[in-house]
């Protein structure tokens, strides 16, 4: 499994009955997690100075319930600030365990010296994988079908001090987007894609994943440089295991450019216990060194 262990101002504290507690910041908050299916003793002092707590509803969807807790705040990783806020459907605005793929294409991007690394990252929700490939040098196309999203992650860049940094913003379709690119005959060095199981676009268009992720991966084949870095898919659905996302890769990907094609589940370390909560999977290619 690949953990993200590097955090200093998130961390989950416990675990326990469909929860999980977590410290963001100055922060702790409490978030259902379909993952955590043990009943186990909630012996941690942080259940009981809960800063905010979302409640899922028997319904679908939920409510966050405030006690203590600003509008809006922020963390950092490793130079990077970021801007959270309670959202609907009991997002922060950050999803910590991709900092372990941060870190890893952050690595490929510096090694590249003498060119201009032009990363592509799609579905790229308020922009952590941006400005990490941006801190490490690259010049990066952030697609979001949300224009509110991508407001946000252009807060996040001028937080981070990276305003000034070669980010072209862009909202729109990411499919749609990737056809567009192909007939500029634009290319990209790296594509990150982080699709979510189901959504709409700007003007309506429907992605569902097991649908439409396949179809896309072979368009972002066309739009990969001639000598590409890498290629990171990551998923949170079930279906989509790391297997399923290496096969994916290893059809496309890897029938074109030689390199290795890796999978694994990607976590998050429990505090004192020894211990990891799974929080999906990552598909990775990578050239050959």
């Amino acid at each position: 499994m690949w953990v993200a262990k590097d955090w200093k101002d998130y961390e989950v504290l416990d675990t326990s009955k469909g929860e999980k507690l977590e410290r963001w910041g100055k922060y702790i908050l409490v978030r259902p997690d379909p993952q955590v299916i043990w009943d186990t003793p909630r012996n941690h002092v942080g259940w009981k100075k809960v800063n905010a707590h979302y409640h899922r509803s028997s319904k679908g969807g939920g409510e966050w319930e405030i006690f203590d807790l600003p509008k809006q705040w922020t963390i950092s990783y490793k130079g990077l600030t970021f801007n959270l806020q309670p959202f609907s459907f009991k997002h922060t605005g950050l999803f910590p365990e991709q900092a372990v793929n941060w870190d890893w294409f952050s690595e490929k991007i510096k090694k590249e010296k003498g060119r201009q690394v032009k990363i592509l990252n799609l579905f790229a929700y308020t922009g952590g994988a941006t400005l990490a490939a941006a801190k490490a040098g690259a010049a990066v196309t952030h697609v979001d079908a949300s224009k509110g999203m991508v407001t946000w992650a252009k807060e996040n860049a001028k937080s981070s001090g990276l305003e000034n940094a070669p980010i072209r913003y862009i909202v729109d379709d990411c499919v749609k987007f990737v056809e567009r690119e192909i007939r500029r005959g634009n290319k990209y060095d790296g594509i990150i894609m982080d699709p979510p199981s189901y959504g709409r676009g700007p003007k309506g268009e429907i992605w569902k994943i097991e649908d439409d992720v396949f179809p896309l991966i072979e368009l972002c084949v066309k739009v990969l440089s001639d000598d590409p870095i890498f290629f990171l898919i990551n998923s949170y659905t079930t279906g989509l295991q790391a297997g399923v996302l290496a096969y994916m890769i290893s059809e496309t990907i890897g029938k074109k450019f030689s390199g290795k094609v890796t999978a694994d589940e990607i976590g998050l370390p429990v505090s004192g216990k020894g211990l990891v909560l799974p929080s999906g999977a990552a598909g990775r290619w990578e050239r050959n060194e």
